[in-house]
């Protein structure tokens, strides 16, 4: 399988603060990627630094084979990155419809297919972004990511707040897309057990440092114990 991404000793942060100390890892075209650890160890940082939204100060960031580090974000879009950030982003006031077809490029993923894979979205595409539930505009910020055919989607906490119901929902839709495998995953997440069964590889971050990369179906409870703490095995009850 083709090398889609190569990151090698990177180094990056927010101005003069470094976040993320030495990340060395490679993802090829089509699969997926667990990226795990407590708050505030750099999860989210590294994909904003895949996405050109930090500073980064050493090392190679690979895209294709050709060097990624002095592109803009808006480029990093163009050339098959997706991103789906914790904030969602979502223009809250376009409709559902608007948000979507205002990034829409050429590729499988068009309107009809997002509705199919979000039929929420297709009950509520004439309502403002700002007038969907937090579960809805989930969906919607994932809808609009692959609205815009990425071949890497990034996705930042997606469970995040959402209710068990949307939670399940939501995995069910992100492990149908892994298996397709007709574009590579990054997945963050603090609650292992939730996105484990849907990767094939994982990494854990440790104060901005990779502790562990492997497989996903080979991290034991014992050492998730250890990096995670009780997020590695608590369930979501959280409102809507």
């Amino acid at each position: 399988m083709a090398r889609l991404l190569e990151l090698e000793g990177v180094w990056a942060g927010y101005g003069d603060a470094t976040v993320l100390e030495d990340i060395t890892f490679e993802l090829e075209a089509g699969t997926s990627l667990a990226l795990l650890g407590r708050n505030g160890m750099g999860k989210s940082t590294l994909l904003a630094t895949l996405m050109g939204a930090t500073n980064q100060t050493r090392g190679a960031l690979r895209w294709d084979g050709r060097d990624l580090a002095r592109v803009a974000s808006h480029r990093r879009a163009h050339a098959g990155l997706g991103w789906v950030p914790q904030e969602r982003d979502i223009f809250a006031s376009l409709t559902v419809e608007e948000n979507l077809s205002v990034v829409a490029r050429r590729g499988p993923w068009d309107l009809a297919r997002v509705y199919a894979t979000f039929p929420r979205l297709q009950e509520r595409r004439l309502n403002l972004g700002n007038q969907l539930s937090g579960g809805e505009q989930q969906m919607l910020a994932m809808g609009r990511a692959l609205m815009l055919n990425p071949r890497l989607l990034l996705l930042d906490e997606p469970l995040e707040g959402l209710a068990p119901l949307i939670v399940q929902e939501l995995l069910s839709i992100i492990g149908r897309m892994v298996d397709e495998g007709s574009m590579a995953v990054i997945l963050v997440e603090q609650h292992a057990h939730q996105i484990l069964p849907l990767t094939r590889q994982a990494i854990v971050l440790e104060r901005g440092r990779i502790v562990h990369r492997g497989a996903s179906a080979e991290l034991s409870s014992e050492r998730l114990e250890q990096w995670l703490g009780a997020a590695s095995r608590s369930s979501r009850g959280d409102p809507a």
